[in-house]
């Protein structure tokens, strides 16, 4: 095996990922000074091991194994004890199939703040969660009681009651939907363990929905074919969460008088979930942003305000099922959100 170059080397040594090169037999034949440091070693002492020997890890060497056989194997690693490096490692077969390579980056750090921000977003809308929703509760109450008053009470009074109400309410929403994205993205996966039947999750998403559409004089129609479609593996009430995000989205965009239609078809290999409403719809340079968090189109055009934070959780629910979602819009004629989940039949069976 040619040895690497000077320069490679030297490129190579001062990088802080570790670099390690193995033989056909998954030797060791390089090693950089980070991929030592990891490994506990003082440099130079992983040459001419095997990876057992040299991280006495039995999945570093599994990995490299599985990458030898298929080209390409990814992992991340708690190395030595619970308190150790938290590692990705990537492998690849070298072109000539006669070598592996292994990266290795300490991503340490970064998960440690994604546990900080995660228990500080937790916490506080734990903390916040419960006076909200009392003041939300005592807002319902004041609304009924000022409308009961009737004319007792001066009308600029009961419109002040009314918008409290409201306002409160985007409050409440917030919060859970910060405490939702903050599980999402605190990297524990989620458990696909239900067969959904998309078609029965957004007929029953729409019933929840169609009282405040009928408020807002938007008629919602659900389009699904009449043999049905394949079930999704998933999170039925993630899911569902997804469809619910939609669909209020496109009541809030539509013109009164206006129709939102909910489509869900089967495009092997995947089932399609499509919201479409024909209202302002979204500039093209904001297309690519929608699915940010707390990314608004336009504050002043949209009624019933919103967190902007609905659709990134829509994306991180759907990216978590192994599906893509994606928007078609042209500007003052309608948006049409969709989303595709592979079917049951095409993922094997769960481990």
């Amino acid at each position: 095996m040619a040895d690497l170059s000077d320069d490679l080397r030297l490129l190579a040594d001062g990088l802080a990922v570790g670099i390690i090169r193995l033989d056909h037999e998954l030797i060791v034949r390089y090693a950089n000074p980070a991929a030592h440091l990891f490994a506990g070693r003082q440099p130079g002492m992983l040459i001419g091991r095997s990876l057992m020997e040299a991280f006495i890890d039995h999945r570093i060497e599994e990995l490299a194994e599985l990458a030898h056989r298929s080209g390409a194997a990814n992992s991340e690693l708690t190395l030595r004890s619970a308190d150790g490096p938290s590692l990705v490692v990537r492998a690849r077969r070298a072109a000539d199939g006669r070598a592996t390579w292994l990266t290795l980056e300490d991503v340490s750090e970064l998960r440690r703040l994604q546990r900080i921000r995660s228990e500080f977003v937790d916490n506080l809308s734990h903390e916040l969660r419960t006076p909200l929703t009392n003041v939300s509760l005592l807002a319902e109450t004041l609304v009924r009681e000022s409308e009961a008053a009737g004319e007792q009470i001066p009308a600029r009074m009961r419109d002040r009651i009314s918008k409290i109400e409201v306002e409160t309410g985007h409050l409440v929403q917030m919060v859970s939907e910060l405490l939702d994205l903050a599980r999402i993205e605190s990297g524990r996966p989620m458990l696909l363990l239900d067969q959904v039947d998309l078609a029965r999750l957004a007929a029953a998403s729409v019933d929840r929905l169609r009282l405040f559409a009928e408020r807002q004089g938007v008629q919602l129609v659900v389009e699904v074919p009449g043999a049905g479609v394949p079930a999704v593996r998933g999170a039925e009430e993630r899911l569902g969460q997804v469809i619910m995000n939609l669909v209020h989205n496109a009541v809030k965009f539509s013109p009164d008088g206006g129709d939102v239609t909910i489509r869900v078809e089967e495009r092997a290999p995947d089932v399609v979930v499509s919201v479409e409403d024909n209202g302002i719809g979204i500039p093209r340079r904001s297309q690519d942003r929608v699915f940010e968090r707390f990314y608004k189109v336009d504050r002043a055009r949209v009624r019933g305000g919103g967190t902007g934070l609905g659709l990134s959780i829509a994306r991180h629910v759907v990216q978590g099922h192994g599906g893509r979602i994606w928007v078609v819009s042209e500007e003052g004629h309608g948006s049409t959100f969709s989303f595709a989940l592979p079917i049951a039949d095409q993922l094997g069976t769960p481990e």
